[in-house]
């Protein structure tokens, strides 16, 4: 477990993607961006993640009901009650910090690039409880994400509390291309700040 900055406005716990560990680069430089903000941040490894740090061997992700539960006993442990609790995902934990939004000890979720589908199948959603929440989840999305671009995503029915902040042309790494004449750290500068701007 990683835990850097200071709960000036609140902690967050920042799950990692489904192949990349908690220090991945993504994860360190948002991590880093967030406790910028003023927040606390709490990295962590899933289970089947903590297999592969300690043995090396690459493994597929826990099934959702395992992840969930792990994810939520790092609610329980890090809720004071005093202190706004966030909690926080890249892809695959991203989702599942999503469907622990409505946890009475969670005031917001932010997402960093979530998979509505599989890669190439548009068809496999992922959205059924994105349609019922009601706590705000805000999902920072590049606008031609393999796992849900913009002219996809724009068609499907959430709840009112999903809020879709589009980064143009922004690969599922909100990374765009460089033809755009934009650049990745562009684009989480421009989430982190919209965060920021709403802790205050």
């Amino acid at each position: 477990m990683l835990i850097n900055g200071n709960p000036t406005k609140g902690r967050v716990i920042f799950a990692h993607g489904a192949g990349a560990p908690m220090d991945s680069e993504f994860m360190e430089v948002v991590g880093a961006k967030l406790a910028d903000a003023g927040l606390e941040v709490i990295r962590f490894e899933f289970p089947y993640m903590q297999k592969r740090r300690s043995d090396g061997k690459k493994r597929p992700p826990d099934r959702a009901p395992v992840l969930i539960n792990y994810f939520e006993t790092l609610i329980s442990r890090f809720d004071d009650e005093s202190t706004p609790l966030f909690l926080a995902g890249k892809s695959m934990g991203g989702r599942m910090a999503t469907m622990l939004a409505d946890h009475p000890a969670v005031s917001e979720v932010f997402v960093f690039g979530y998979p509505f589908h599989p890669p190439g199948k548009p068809e496999k959603l992922r959205i059924e409880h994105l349609q019922e929440l009601q706590t705000t989840v805000h999902i920072f999305q590049g606008t031609r994400d393999a796992m849900g671009n913009s002219e996809e995503v724009n068609q499907y029915n959430l709840a009112k509390n999903v809020k879709i902040h589009w980064l143009e042309d922004g690969n599922h790494d909100l990374k765009p291309r460089k033809s755009s004449g934009l650049t990745q750290e562009e684009h989480i500068n421009s989430a982190i700040q919209f965060i920021r701007e709403s802790l205050n």
